[in-house]
């Protein structure tokens, strides 16, 4: 089965001190504690050094929030994969709204980025998910069916279980609204029945499928309730390390 997963996604906030003693504070008060769940820091590219050295020696991983396809070259501002494993980094996030709606990113660039942080052996956390007017207008399931198709197709079923998807309705993310336990269910049941066409049953079965979207202490204990949600992907609420500890209790408490 799928790896019960929480990243925090500390985005474009904080000094190299703020990230250091924010991922002390998580590492002190996880003290080997959750151990049915991979836990995940993903702090700006600035703060990876520090965070790896606050998160050496412990069970708490490093993730970086975007890459190239390419592994070097002539793409100022960029960074390869192999650079972010070199780094430490085990996971990297892929095809985050923000870089869908901000950036311009395409489904093919993410299918890209997948490719090459699979060949890097690091973890893709592939983010999907429909705008409010994608929703209302009635193409919720062909917007989820062109991210994903777009960035797995040339995924092989050999490493499927090396890879993440997390669904984040676009809007409820930075809004403090959030999906439905119902709409979540729905949208998670789509998504894995999707992955078992495209990879099988047994390989569909080890990919986690994440949920984003304004997730807090308050709300994860019914989101880790619901099937097929196996992990949360959390913004704001992971900048504060007693409110993310917290929900990486609550999905660590959904035991079988």
């Amino acid at each position: 089965m799928a790896k019960r997963t929480v990243i925090a996604n500390w985005k474009m906030h904080g000094s190299r001190a703020e990230a250091r003693a924010l991922a002390r504070g998580v590492r002190r008060l996880l003290n080997n504690r959750f151990a049915a769940v991979e836990v995940v820091l993903a702090p700006p590219l600035t703060s990876l050094e520090v965070v790896r050295q606050a998160v050496e020696g412990s069970r708490l991983l490093l993730c970086a929030q975007n890459l190239h396809w390419q592994p070097q070259g002539a793409f100022t501002g960029e960074v390869g994969a192999d650079m972010l494993r070199d780094a430490g980094c085990s996971h990297v996030i892929v095809g985050h709204s923000e870089r869908r709606r901000l950036f311009g990113e395409t489904n093919a660039e993410s299918g890209r980025k997948v490719a090459a942080a699979l060949d890097a052996s690091l973890k893709p956390v592939l983010c999907i998910g429909e705008t409010l007017e994608q929703r209302g207008g009635g193409r919720t399931w062909r917007t989820l069916s062109a991210q994903l198709s777009g960035a797995l197709k040339s995924v092989p079923k050999s490493v499927s279980g090396s890879l993440a998807v997390a669904y984040e309705p676009v809007w409820a993310i930075g809004t403090g609204k959030n999906a439905t336990p119902t709409q979540v269910m729905e949208a998670h049941g789509w998504i894995r029945r999707a992955l078992k066409r495209r990879f099988g049953p047994s390989e569909a079965a080890r990919i986690p499928i994440l949920y984003g979207g304004s997730v807090n202490p308050a709300n994860a204990p019914d989101l880790a309730r619901v099937p097929e949600v196996d992990g949360t992907l959390v913004g704001g609420a992971s900048l504060e390390h007693r409110s993310f500890a917290a929900i990486v209790g609550a999905f660590s408490e959904r035991e079988g």
